[in-house]
């Protein structure tokens, strides 16, 4: 049970620790100025004694008219005395300067009105101690029912002024040190402080009387009718509002097209217009309504307070944020003309590259299909700059939040991205290698197919099968890379298709190698010219290795190209009744039957 609780009696202990050490320093605040105050209190009633002795050296001075060396001793004590006097008051305007420092004023209120602050003590009274009393006393004639404002009267006792009620309770006394604190005679802020309470207490009790609150509750009905009324509105409004935005939806889903696509069924777009009608319509009647509050707490004086609070909630942040706005325009601007800068740059160059991928300008050794991946690669970089620059102008760039948001994305995709890196490195590589282009026939590692796309990031490639399988531009660099179309753009000449075909010794050569060239020509998008071959490439222990070779055009047609081969070399061969021998195998032949004699 304990350790179940132990944290909240920790927060406890600390909370009332931090309390009893707020409220010692406190004290010993109040008791250093209690000390400060005591000299300043020592050096006001000196100040009031050498006053005394000046008038008494004035008159005697007087008395001394024609004594020249009795004249002289009392110019020069009053010279003297002036001179102490004022050492004194710079001393006690410096004294109270340091003082204002660390004093705390405690405030004399009336229900929710601070009338003034007190800063000095009186006697053993602190200034804590001061206010709390001289607080309860005007709440005492406030509650007073027979209270009349003129019975506030001033005393005046010797180096201080007294503020009472009917000349029987007195409410503060005003001393030498209070008017020492503010600058101001005693009589001058003994004027001040009884023209306060008196106003106080004439205001709070006009406002509180009972006449008052019902004038009060009867504008609070009138406002919640008022407010009752522009919510029915809002409601209304709304609801019109609504009603359009369904009848029109058809009219909007037929804009919401990308050719002939559309982005958005016209029941999703109504689902979704009218939520954020709603959504719009609540927040509407909730900002009517929280601006109306402060209207209504200003009605009442204890929660007058309370309507800069809440006018406060709203309009300092759009303040901040105007200002902040306003302040960011030199930024913005610069941001605006630079990225205008990088935008024609990028205009410019795109044109020239489009032109080299047009063949209307041509560069010796730059190659057309170079055009597009180049440029892709200097507007990276040079977007990449425009960053640069644009970085220390963005706001809150240099705030250690933002820069350490930044280093830890920066973080995050070079570990995460290691990969891709890797294929967007290996991209640029076959793309200036150029060991293949869109369209080509080609074998990388066990894949065979036609290249229907290349990226950065991946190869795809298509079967005969119609399958499209995509390779990472990493794994075509580090495997081989057959194409089967290369030649026919480089060369002129086609692509040679080849079979090994195996006949037995008791067959000429020569035969057959008109068999297989005349098998051949017959065959599909094989070219007439240059004219197929034939090549002996082995003699085994049965019958003799023969491969034909013949050109085509139609690289990206392999499959039926050998088919169609193959079906005339069988036809051909089973013509001139010679028989295949691949695969190897056996032929045992049926012996002729012996003549008749």
């Amino acid at each position: 049970m304990i350790k179940r609780y132990f944290p909240l009696i920790l927060f406890f202990l600390c909370f009332v620790s931090e309390a009893l050490m707020a409220q010692e320093r406190r004290d010993s605040v109040d008791q250093s100025l209690g000390m400060d105050e005591a000299i300043l209190l020592k050096d006001q009633q000196q100040k009031q004694i050498d006053s005394l002795v000046r008038l008494q050296l004035q008159q005697e001075l007087e008395q001394a008219v024609g004594n020249t060396k009795r004249t002289e001793e009392l110019e020069q004590k009053l010279r003297q005395i002036a001179v102490n006097d004022s050492l004194r008051t710079i001393e006690q305007l410096k004294k109270i300067k340091e003082l204002k420092k660390t004093a705390v004023g405690y405030p004399v209120t009336l229900n929710t009105d601070t009338l003034f602050y007190i800063f000095t003590r009186t006697g053993s009274f602190q200034p804590r101690d001061r206010a709390t009393a001289i607080s309860s006393k005007i709440k005492r004639l406030y509650d007073d029912p027979f209270f009349s404002p003129d019975s506030l009267v001033l005393k005046n006792n010797e180096d201080s002024y007294d503020l009472s009620y009917r000349n029987q309770e007195v409410l503060l006394t005003v001393s030498n040190i209070d008017g020492l604190w503010f600058g101001k005679s005693n009589e001058q802020l003994a004027k001040e402080y009884l023209q306060t309470v008196r106003e106080a207490i004439v205001r709070e009790r006009e406002a509180h009387s009972l006449v008052n609150w019902l004038k009060r509750i009867g504008l609070v009905v009138l406002i919640i009718v008022l407010l009752s009324l522009i919510v029915i509105g809002i409601n209304r409004l709304f609801a019109r509002s609504a009603l359009i935005l369904s009848s029109a939806k058809d009219k909007y889903t037929s804009t919401l097209k990308i050719r002939e696509t559309r982005l958005i069924t016209p029941e999703h777009l109504d689902y979704l217009l009218l939520r954020i009608n709603n959504i719009v319509r609540i927040l509407t009647i909730l900002f009517v309504i929280y601006l109306s509050l402060p209207v209504i707490f200003s009605i009442f004086p204890e929660t007058e307070g309370w309507t800069g609070t809440l006018l406060g909630w709203v309009l300092k942040p759009i303040r901040a944020a105007l200002a902040a706005v306003l302040n960011y325009l030199p930024d913005l601007f610069t941001i605006v003309v630079i990225y205008l800068i990088f935008k024609y740059i990028l205009k410019g160059i795109k044109y020239i590259f489009f032109e080299i991928k047009r063949e209307h300008i041509r560069i010796r050794g730059f190659h057309t299909d170079w055009a597009i991946p180049t440029f892709n690669i200097l507007r990276f970089m040079l977007y990449a700059f425009m960053l640069v620059l644009i970085f220390p102008y963005l706001p809150g760039s240099d705030s250690p939040a933002f820069q350490g948001v930044s280093v830890f994305l920066g973080i995050l995709f070079s570990l995460g991205s290691s990969s891709a890196i890797n294929n967007i490195v290996a991209g640029l590589v076959i793309t200036y290698m150029r060991p293949f282009k869109i369209g080509d026939r080609v074998k990388i590692g066990d894949v065979t197919g036609d290249i229907v796309e290349k990226s950065m990031l991946v190869t795809r490639i298509r079967t005969i099968k119609n399958e499209d399988i995509t390779v990472p531009n990493s794994m075509v660099m580090t495997s081989s890379t057959v194409n089967y179309s290369n030649h026919t753009r480089a060369e002129k000449q086609g692509l040679i298709v080849h079979y090994t075909v195996t006949v037995g010794y008791e067959v000429h050569w020569k035969q057959v190698y008109d068999l297989l060239t005349e098998a051949a020509l017959k065959s599909a998008h094989i070219l007439d010219e240059p004219k197929p071959f034939v090549l002996q490439i082995s003699l085994d222990d049965y019958y003799v290795s023969y491969q034909i070779n013949a050109y085509t055009r139609e690289a990206n047609k392999q499959a039926v190209i050998y088919s169609s081969l193959l079906e005339n070399i069988q036809d051909i061969f089973h013509q001139a009744g010679i028989e295949i021998l691949s695969p190897t195998y056996n032929v045992i032949r049926k012996e002729d039957p012996p003549a008749k004699s």
